[in-house]
């Protein structure tokens, strides 16, 4: 089964940037897509984007123009750039990943990484 870290949180001012790391290990080559998710303090879990194992990419429009997913070269690991951060930007950020597997598609999530954005 595929295990994913996410790295890159902390504490930014508003109009800042971050960038988070999503790196997968185990069997990587199953993974068909990828999705960056946020969830605040409150809220249910939104997502932000995806990419899949072609390197298409979806992203919502509330963070288009602001938000950037991509990948490696080594395809393991998914990047979120994030520009012009504002406070309702905090929140929890995940990544999670779909591989195909015998049984079907297999979901699997990080334990996810915390954005805080100060006014």
């Amino acid at each position: 089964q595929v295990q994913l870290v996410e790295s890159g949180g902390g504490l930014v001012q508003a109009g800042g940037s971050l960038r988070l790391s999503c790196i997968a290990s185990g069997v990587t080559s199953t993974i068909t897509l990828v999705g960056w998710h946020r969830q605040a303090p409150g809220k249910q879990r939104e997502l932000i984007g995806t990419i899949n194992s072609a390197g298409t990419i979806n992203s919502v429009d509330s963070v288009k123009g602001r938000f950037t997913i991509s990948r490696g070269d080594a395809k393991d690991t998914v990047y979120l750039q994030m520009n012009s951060l504002k406070p309702e930007d905090t929140a929890v950020y995940y990544c999670n990943a779909f591989e195909t597997t015998a049984r079907g598609l297999r979901q699997s999530w990080g334990r996810g990484t915390q954005v805080t954005v100060s006014s």
